[in-house]
């Protein structure tokens, strides 16, 4: 919500003191509302709606995230995921310093091949054509990884993640020499944990996201459950499962060299 009114005032070709005077707000309230540091009430967001012109759908797309900043851990389900928080996650994205990707049972979204995406599509029983304006939509995320001064990124992947033969075989294998592949960008790491390194504190999947300025937050999603976290205690905890995960996983190069055997073994399968 932030990122947006932010955005929305810029190309409005207004300074926040402009739109302080116009709407009767302090341009320090103003400021902290960009920031993330303060949720203001619809009542203000629409009137901020109004001066940046802002109407139909956009207008009630920004309302509703409004509302879902006041709800504690923003806890939405249903469809609310893909139409609130997806934008909302490609902006933080887009502005992280560090991104953290646990994939205990699927590879994280920013390192899945078309192939992948559809199959994880079919599987979860999306209509051909939503699911082709999905997969669009996913593969322009994945840009973050390769613009200029992009984020660090890791991903921490389980064996159950790269055994599962999604889609088949042949999608699997290339599916993995694309990780493979990735793995070579000088800001992307990628570490395995093989099923022989035993047990390990961990969660469901999540992504972890760390800022210049802002706070770090936790992006957990489910087919019909999202949330992010931002209190501190929560962030603190999915990063100590971060440090733990890493002290079993295989190093960077071991990682790669498995990631070879199980394109190897999905090629003969």
């Amino acid at each position: 919500m932030a990122a947006e009114l932010k955005d929305l005032r810029v190309q409005a070709g207004l300074t926040t003191r402009a739109v302080a005077a116009r709407v009767g707000f302090s341009s320090a309230g103003l400021n902290r509302s960009e920031l993330g540091k303060r949720v203001p009430s619809l009542e203000e967001v629409g009137a901020l709606l109004a001066v940046y012109s802002v109407v139909g759908k956009k207008r009630a797309r920004i309302l509703e995230l409004t509302r879902a900043a006041n709800t504690p851990g923003w806890w939405e389900t249903g469809d609310l995921p893909r139409q609130v928080q997806l934008p909302a996650l490609i902006t933080f994205e887009s502005q992280a310093t560090r991104i953290v990707n646990f994939g205990p049972l699927l590879i994280p979204g920013l390192l899945q091949t078309h192939n992948y995406i559809r199959a994880v599509m079919r599987y979860g029983g999306i209509p051909e054509a939503d699911a082709e304006v999905r997969i669009a939509t996913r593969v322009r995320r994945q840009t973050v990884l390769t613009k200029s001064r992009g984020p660090s990124y890791l991903a921490i992947l389980d064996e159950a993640a790269l055994r599962r033969p999604i889609g088949g075989s042949l999608v699997m294998a290339d599916q993995i020499r694309k990780l493979i592949e990735m793995s070579e960008l000088p800001n992307v790491t990628i570490r395995a944990i093989p099923f022989r390194r035993g047990g390990y504190l961990a969660a469901g999947g999540f992504s972890l996201l760390n800022f210049s300025k802002a706070t770090p937050i936790v992006f957990l999603d489910q087919r019909k459950v999202g949330a992010f976290l931002h209190k501190p205690d929560d962030t603190c905890a999915y990063q100590h499962y971060t440090d733990t995960m890493l002290k079993i996983a295989l190093s960077a190069e071991e990682s790669v060299d498995f990631l070879a055997r199980m394109a190897t073994d999905h090629e003969r399968g």
